[in-house]
């Protein structure tokens, strides 16, 4: 069995993270006290659930599930909730102070004295896997200085990002789902809904099988999500991924795909062949008969990328708020780095969105 090792951190990332555990507990039958309780598919919903759980002594199914923040609050939360009883405890590793959205304080100083803590959960987490698949993160940045400097380290150490940005999501609420004053918890509620669709073909058989790191397979780039504050007809797929659940015909999708490509070939880089994949698993969402997932790695993430690039150059320049990071350890030249790294990015994307077979 090739497992995943979930690590997830700080407030967001938390939140985040137990709304994905509640989706996929729901899903496989298993209950808030780790034990199996399906609707009757038992074979499909057990066949793979030791992807995302370990079984545990008498039954109980356990999330490879590492938590981790810089303050108690929301690992004291997470506890108090629904699915709180259902995490190995030895997996919370919090420490008492906070960094106060401050990159600095969690990448040099707060963070840098718990992380030896954290990677030893890690260690005994995947010891305890056959044979470890990879690392999902849930994890949030904020503000144009950590996501400048967060991208910068995004790029260097992750395979593969796909990114979710507020804006977008609030729209969703908005226009979608006719939500007059929409909360955090209801836009968690859209993250993991797309977790859970991006997740299903490692969890459920089906079909056509793909794994999610198939849908960003070009190197050095970071793969976006449909919820994206960007519009895709201003750039071009590089790649992209449909994931579709339910009972349907794998020659109806695989016509269905090809139709999309071929009305919207404008908008699909022409040399990378075979760059749209599809898959299909049996299992539909709770409460649905089918869903869907698209995931495509867009030039047109550039925009975002853009638009905080222009919000950190204008704060830098003034040097706004530098001390807070400075204080913490920082170098005015890692900003200028960042800042280069980013723009970096965006030509990058730029490139790729221009280029041609014959260039």
């Amino acid at each position: 069995m090739r497992e995943i090792l979930h690590v997830q951190g700080g407030q967001c990332g938390n939140q985040i993270g137990s709304k994905f555990w509640e989706v996929i507990c729901d899903e496989h039958g298993v209950d808030p006290t780790g034990r199996y309780k399906g609707d009757g598919s038992s074979d499909l919903q057990l066949e793979r659930i030791n992807v995302y759980f370990n079984e545990a002594s008498g039954g109980r199914y356990v999330p490879r599930a590492v938590l981790m923040d810089l303050e108690p609050g929301t690992m004291d939360s997470i506890r108090s909730g629904p699915y709180g009883q259902i995490f190995r405890p030895d997996n919370f590793v919090f420490g008492q102070s906070g960094a106060g959205n401050n990159w600095a304080k969690g990448h040099y100083t707060e963070g840098a004295e718990l992380i030896d803590a954290v990677l030893d959960v890690v260690r005994k987490e995947a010891e305890n896997c056959d044979c470890l698949q990879g690392f999902q993160v849930s994890d949030t940045v904020v503000e144009p200085y950590n996501a400048t400097l967060s991208v910068h380290q995004l790029v260097e150490n992750a395979d593969e990002c796909m990114v979710l940005d507020n804006e977008a999501l609030y729209d969703i609420c908005f226009r979608t789902l006719k939500l007059s004053t929409p909360s955090f918890g209801d836009l968690n509620h859209l993250i993991s809904a797309t977790m859970s669709g991006v997740t299903c073909c490692l969890r459920f058989p089906g079909q056509l099988e793909l794994r999610p790191a198939e849908a960003g397979s070009e190197p050095d780039t970071i793969p976006s999500s449909s919820f994206l504050h960007a519009d895709p007809r201003h750039g071009r797929y590089l790649t992209a991924s449909a994931m579709f659940r339910g009972k349907m015909s794998t020659k109806e999708v695989d016509e269905q795909m090809i139709n999309v490509q071929n009305k919207n070939s404008s908008y699909f880089v022409e040399w990378i062949p075979n760059n749209v994949k599809s898959s299909v698993c049996d299992i539909p969402p709770t409460g649905l008969k089918m869903a869907s997932t698209f995931v495509g790695n867009s030039t047109s993430i550039q925009e975002m990328f853009r638009r905080v690039s222009e919000q950190f150059t204008a704060m830098f320049r003034r040097k706004a708020f530098l001390h807070w990071y400075t204080g913490e350890g920082m170098d005015e030249m890692e900003f200028t780095e960042a800042e280069s790294n980013m723009n970096d990015l965006v030509a990058e994307y730029q490139q790729y969105q221009d280029a041609t077979c014959g260039g």
